[in-house]
């Protein structure tokens, strides 16, 4: 596996591999690597010639500099994941002017409203910091295949609009959910829970299962003021539970026969702040 540290090294080694028409799989993440982030790379394996990894903690998408300056940092254990993976090829590791040359602006894009609905709402601004780095990281890596967790579905959406708004032909996977043994779902944030933290955060999942039973069976308010009324005897702190249309992510009031959804849900554990979602059949 191959490591680069600067863009002109590493846009050397794209083009030589795009002269011998090798088809590119990518993934980007902020580091803090886990077995969600391989579960990307071994879905990348089986469509690509070459798989490649990036790690950029991209201070656009940041709403609070705090935040920014409180996450995760370790590099060296993720080039180890990544080697010992037997999946990667390359590993991009950029430095900011390598992503910002002319100053850390971020770009403004038209998504059709996806931005503005659960993550968004209480984060101006953060997807438009999403789209900025992916372009970036886009053009620079010229993917013929881009994989995305579900985790993440409402930033999925957000990187299909892009790719249809700028035209790019680069096709985009979303893959499943990579859960812990207690159905919680992996997360670099879960490595701040105490082991008891992470026992008792397996109701998130929980839930979300009873829900997926409740669904089209009991209305939407129901299932709400259930969900709330187990968070309510479990002690934590419910942020939001919704249930949204797959396409707009608009919350639904009631249920369409011919439209998909998704439940949502943002549980915050002491300071941790845990999001899950399910699609429901």
């Amino acid at each position: 596996m191959q490591v680069f540290y600067n863009r002109t090294s590493f846009l050397q080694y794209i083009d030589s591999q795009k002269e011998q028409h090798k088809t590119i799989g990518f993934a980007p993440t902020m580091g803090a690597l886990h077995a969600g982030h391989i579960s990307l790379y071994e879905e990348a394996k089986k469509h690509n010639d070459i798989v490649i990894s990036s790690i950029f903690v991209n201070p656009t998408q940041f709403n609070n500099p705090e935040d920014l300056e409180k996450y995760p940092r370790t590099v060296d254990d993720d080039i180890e994941k990544l080697e010992n993976s037997k999946l990667v090829d390359a590993v991009y590791i950029p430095q900011v002017q390598d992503i910002y040359p002319d100053g850390m602006e971020r770009k403004h894009y038209e998504f059709g409203g996806i931005e503005n609905e659960m993550e968004g709402a209480a984060r101006p601004g953060h997807f438009d910091g999403v789209g900025t780095v992916v372009e970036e990281l886009f053009r620079q890596v010229k993917p013929d295949n881009a994989y995305f967790g579900e985790k993440d579905f409402q930033q999925l959406k957000i990187i299909e609009k892009l790719v249809e708004i700028l035209n790019l032909d680069i096709q985009i996977h979303g893959v499943k959910i990579h859960r812990e043994n207690n159905g919680l779902a992996m997360s670099s944030r879960n490595m701040r829970l105490s082991a008891a933290e992470k026992e008792a955060s397996s109701v998130i999942y929980q839930t979300l299962k009873k829900v997926d039973d409740w669904f089209r069976v009991v209305s939407i308010p129901e299932i709400k003021n259930r969900v709330q009324e187990i968070f309510d005897r479990d002690d934590m702190a419910l942020e939001y539970f919704l249930i949204a249309d797959e396409e707009t992510l608009k919350e639904a009031d009631f249920f369409s026969e011919d439209k998909n959804y998704r439940a949502f849900i943002v549980v915050n554990v002491e300071q941790v702040r845990l999001i899950d979602n399910m699609h429901l059949k």
